[in-house]
Formats: C-alpha cells, sequence, structure tokens
C-alpha cells in the first residue's frame, strides 16, 4: 500500500482522480442510466436549475421523455410521475433512462424494464430478496455484479454478522473475544485519547452531521482530550472532490483520509479496507477510546478494530436509518415499508451494534427511551444533546436590526426556520400557515433557509399560493450567516411531520435560535417537547395541521410580552446546552470507560 506522507501533491491528485474515474467507469460499465442520474444528482441545484430550463425551453407540445427528465433536473417529482405514465420510449436507451427515472421518484415500473432498474425498485420498495431473485433470472456480467453487492448489502444488513478481525501488530491495545494479537492496554496517563470514526467532516462537508461532528471535536480538545478523527473509505474524493489532503487541520482539529488506490466492489470488502487501513491510525495514535457515530456500518468497522486491539469503543445514535428511510417513502408506501424486510433487517442491525458498543450515546431522551425499550441497558446510555457554542450567547440582537443587516425588510413579523429542506421537516405546513395569517390582514413574512429535495417545491408553493413577495427562500448559507438569520427571525419555527425519525431526533438548529434569545413554535413530538414544553421555551403545535401552526404564531404576534419571556427562557435553556459543557460529559464517559477497561 502507498504511504501517504511520502507522496507528492502531484502523485496523490493523480491518484485520487484514478480512483474517481475507476468508480465512474465502474458504474457507467454497469448501469450508465443510473451514473447519469446519480451525476445529476450531485449538481448544484442552481446549475441543475439552469440545466432544468434548457431542457424544457420551448412549447412543451405532448408528453415526453425530455419533459420528464427536464421536472427531474429542477426536483418536481410529482410532475416526473405523472409524465412517465404517458410516454413510452422506443430506444433502448430510453427505455433505460425512464425506467432509472421512475425508480428515483417511486413509480412503479413497466415489466420490460431492464432487470437492473427492476431489481433497485424492489430494493428500495424495501423487498429485497425480491430484488435478488430479479437479478438470479438477469444474464450479463452486469447483472451478476449487481447481484454480487446486493447480496453483500443484505449480508452485512443481517443481524450477527460481523467483519473478520485482523490481528493487531503493534501495542495498540489487548486483543478482545479471544481474536487479533494479545498486547498491551494503551497508556492512559496523560488522560483520554479518542479516535473518532466520521462518515464526513468539515471542511468538505457542511451538513448538521458534520457541524455537530466538528464542533464536539473542537470542545474535547478544548477540554484536554486528545482527538483525531478519520473519515469514511474514499472521502472526500468519492463525492467528487479530488486533490484533498490526506490530513485536514480545521481549527485545530485533525482529519485524516483513507483513500485507497481502489476501491473494493462490495460493502463487506470495503468495511474491511477501511477496517485495515483504520488500523496503522489506531497504532500510530494509541487511543484509549474509539467513537464512531451512525449508521451500522461505521459501527461494524469500529466493533472490528476494537476486537483487533482492546481499544473500547463509542456508537453515537445520531438517527436510526430504518426510520429516516421510511420517512423518505412516498406516504402511500410508508404502511407496507414499515413492514417490510429492509425496515426490519435495518431495525434489528442498529439495535445489535447498540448492544454491542461499550457505551452509547443519543441526541434525546425520546431516543433513549426507544433504545431501553430495544432491550440495550439504560446504564450504558449516556444522552449527548445538540448544543451551542458559548459565543452564541452573546447578548440579544434586535431582530429589526438583523434584518436590515441581511438586506431584508425591517417591518412585519417574521418566522421562519434554518433547515435542511426534506419532506418530513414539514415546512410545506408553515408556508400554509403564513398563508392563512396574511389571509387575516397580518403582516407575516417567512424566510426559510437551507437547501434540499423538498426546495423546489416549496418555492412552487409559494408561487402558487401569491406569497412571493413575502416569503423568501435563500438557499445554503454558511455557518455565521445562519446565525444572523436565526436572530432576523422574531420565532423559530421547527413544523416537522409526525413520522417515527422525528419523534425521537432533534435537531440542531432550534437551540442556536434558543441562543439567539427566539421563541421557537415546534410540531408536538417528544424529541421536540423536551426542548420546548419542558423547559418552557416556546409552543407546541398540532403536526401537519396549518390552522393550529397559524394559531400559536398569531398567539406570540399578539403577546410581544410573551415573546420576550419565552426568549429569554430560550437563552438560559440554550446556556445549559453547549458543547464545551458536553465535552465534560465527554471526559467523564471516556474516563469510565478507562476505568472499566
Amino acid at each position: 500500500m502507498t504511504d501517504p506522507t511520502t507522496e507528492s501533491s502531484t502523485v496523490r491528485r493523480l491518484r485520487q482522480v484514478r480512483l474517481l474515474a475507476h468508480v465512474a467507469w465502474r458504474n457507467a460499465q454497469d448501469d450508465p442510466a443510473l451514473l447519469a442520474v446519480q451525476a445529476v444528482r450531485r449538481l448544484p441545484l442552481t446549475t441543475r436549475t439552469r440545466a432544468a430550463g434548457l431542457v424544457l425551453r420551448g412549447d412543451p407540445g405532448a408528453p415526453s421523455l425530455r419533459q420528464a427528465l427536464g421536472y427531474f433536473l429542477a426536483d418536481r417529482p410529482a410532475e416526473v410521475r405523472s409524465l412517465l405514465a404517458q410516454v413510452s420510449p422506443r430506444t433502448t436507451a430510453g427505455r433505460r433512462l425512464a425506467a432509472e427515472l421512475a425508480v428515483q421518484v417511486g413509480r412503479p415500473l413497466r415489466d420490460d424494464a431492464p432487470a437492473s432498474a427492476l431489481a433497485r425498485a424492489a430494493w428500495s420498495r424495501g423487498d429485497l430478496t425480491a430484488a435478488l431473485e430479479v437479478l438470479e433470472g438477469a444474464g450479463g456480467g452486469a447483472a451478476r455484479r449487481q447481484h454480487a453487492r446486493l447480496t453483500s448489502d443484505r449480508r452485512t444488513t443481517t443481524p450477527g454478522f460481523r467483519l473478520p478481525v485482523p490481528t493487531a501488530t503493534s501495542t495498540a491495545g489487548r486483543a478482545r473475544d479471544g481474536h487479533g494479537k494479545d498486547s498491551p492496554a494503551p497508556a492512559y496517563a496523560n488522560g483520554p485519547r479518542v479516535l473518532h470514526l466520521l462518515t464526513n467532516s468539515v471542511p468538505r462537508t457542511s451538513s448538521g452531521y458534520a457541524l455537530r461532528s466538528h464542533s464536539i471535536l473542537h470542545a474535547q480538545r478544548a477540554a484536554g482530550i486528545e482527538v483525531e478523527a478519520v473519515t469514511r473509505l474514499g472521502y472526500p474524493v468519492t463525492i467528487g472532490l479530488p486533490g484533498a489532503l490526506e490530513s485536514e487541520v480545521v481549527d485545530g482539529v485533525i482529519y485524516r483520509r483513507l483513500v485507497p488506490g481502489r476501491m473494493a466492489p462490495t460493502i463487506e470488502e470495503r468495511l474491511y479496507q477501511t477496517v485495515e487501513m483504520l488500523l496503522p491510525h489506531v497504532e500510530r495514535f494509541r487511543p484509549t477510546a474509539l467513537h464512531t457515530t451512525t449508521h451500522f456500518p461505521n459501527a461494524l468497522v469500529a466493533q472490528a478494530v476494537s476486537a483487533a486491539t482492546g481499544v473500547p469503543w463509542v456508537y453515537e445514535v445520531r438517527g436510526q436509518l430504518e426510520k429516516t428511510w421510511l420517512a423518505s417513502r412516498p406516504a402511500d408506501e410508508q404502511a407496507a415499508a414499515l413492514q417490510s424486510e429492509r425496515f426490519r433487517l435495518c431495525h434489528d442491525k442498529e439495535t445489535e451494534m447498540s448492544l454491542a458498543a461499550d457505551h452509547v450515546v443519543v441526541l434525546s431522551e425520546a431516543l433513549r427511551r426507544d433504545l431501553v425499550e430495544r432491550g440495550v441497558p439504560a446504564g450504558s446510555i449516556s444522552v449527548m444533546p445538540n448544543a451551542v457554542d458559548e459565543g452564541l450567547l452573546s447578548p440579544a440582537v434586535d431582530a429589526r436590526d438583523a434584518r436590515r443587516g441581511l438586506g431584508l425588510p425591517a417591518d412585519g413579523f417574521w418566522v421562519g426556520t434554518v433547515s435542511s429542506l426534506v419532506a418530513y421537516e414539514g415546512v410545506d405546513v408553515l408556508i400554509d400557515a403564513v398563508a392563512l395569517l396574511r389571509a387575516r390582514g397580518l403582516d407575516v413574512r417567512c424566510a426559510v433557509v437551507g437547501d434540499g429535495t423538498a426546495r423546489p417545491a416549496l418555492q412552487a408553493q409559494v408561487e402558487r399560493l401569491g406569497l412571493s413577495g413575502a416569503v423568501v427562500l435563500p438557499g445554503r448559507v454558511d455557518r455565521t450567516e445562519a446565525a444572523a438569520w436565526h436572530r432576523a427571525l422574531d420565532v423559530f419555527v421547527v413544523p416537522r411531520q409526525d413520522v417515527d425519525v422525528c419523534r425521537t431526533v432533534t435537531p440542531l438548529k432550534p437551540i442556536e435560535a434558543m441562543a439567539a434569545g427566539r421563541p421557537v413554535v415546534a410540531s408536538d413530538l417528544p424529541a421536540l417537547a423536551e426542548i420546548v414544553a419542558v423547559p418552557g421555551t416556546g409552543l407546541l403545535a398540532r403536526p401537519e395541521d396549518a390552522q393550529d401552526l397559524a394559531t400559536r404564531l398569531q398567539t406570540l404576534l399578539d403577546d410581544e410580552p410573551l415573546r420576550r419571556r419565552l426568549g429569554d427562557a430560550g437563552r438560559a435553556f440554550a446556556a445549559t446546552r453547549t458543547w464545551q459543557g458536553l465535552a465534560q460529559g465527554y471526559l467523564t464517559l471516556y474516563e469510565g470507560l478507562a476505568a472499566d477497561a
């Protein structure tokens, strides 16, 4: 294996470009239609929007595959589904593209669709066995390779599956479970040393996941915990960012990259590749604990490395894979998805990995209760909620001044959210509530900050309701500007739908809004009630009920003293939830693991 530390920047970039090209070539060889769709998904929203305009330019004429592609580029799945029901492509390439679009938007496929698309459609419905049966009856190398990949995916999801345990080659730790090399445990003289295994990270990704990870790492480092982070195999090259350094330092936090010369073809092999590439970092850094996050592939890697080295591992459950997948399914398919093979396997696998870890971290009391009901011992679970940086607790800024700073009208009663724009966030209900309030003659305005698959539909909703002058959607903004948008609102809204993933997972942004002194109106769901109703930081509204949400917003519009009281309570609550304070909780956790070793 090439030693990244001895490579020149040119050699490193060439190696990473070769890796990216190999992944693209393999996908193009097996299914060019899927590769094209995946490439479209990675384009920035503005680029996709311009491309959609070019495809749809002129008189649309009769329904066509071209129109379906244009609406797919514009993230308008309802129109894509309608058009696909009316078109019958004559060419093989056209049928492949139509089938792939149908898979992506959840429309049933024709019986003569390519086997690869039929298998993906069955897989996306949660029928894993049916997907494999489709491919068993198909000929050709591409079908065999797809069958091997899906078989591997299913096997890793099956409860009881574990990665092979390699032999440790140094004094990284004492092997567990009778496997690996029996060597001394890591020295603890200078306190905890924690190696974090992450899915992605700043500065290459700016998701809520990456920002939480960085905040934790930065705070742990400031608390005297020695930390490093390692990201998943191939990242960030496999998201189209070749040329990244093998190590990057952000705010003093070191992020290591695992970039092989070539990615193995199946998930089992790639996870074992990850183990092999992670072990040298364990042996060099000599951590006293490994810390990884959902989902279970990360846990499988941490479990194998722990077994090889004797280093205890922590599993941070930030979400639940099966519930997130369920929420992404069309509403009319969710009942079937809940009973599907995929849901059951993912549910059981995540439970198994939580039971296997030396300690589990969750983001909310609701999620803790869920794991206890699954059989995870309550004493092995710590709640480490989303938090804020102490710097956000500076004196409150007047909302009108904050709006002027963003170039917004100072007047009006501004409500809104800062969020990833996906369906289960329920932002469409917020926009409907704003329309109801404005119909009552109230000067209510709205800001929806963020990006995601639901944004085009939200823009269309704003236009349809005649709210273009009252609702702004500025798109994704950086972390500093997001704080300015929090301050610009009179009320922060979390209108999440009543789906399982929203009942147990607490978002980060409302805590940041509380730090800015803004009251919160949230859907009445367990994970939200524990940060709104219990500490008295805002009001709860019935989920998916625009009338009830409008009533709660009007209550705050009409009662400025109530807004101030809730805002003050929110700031006081946020002061109890800082990353700096959370780091002390992690320190206690890691010290306990060392004492038990």
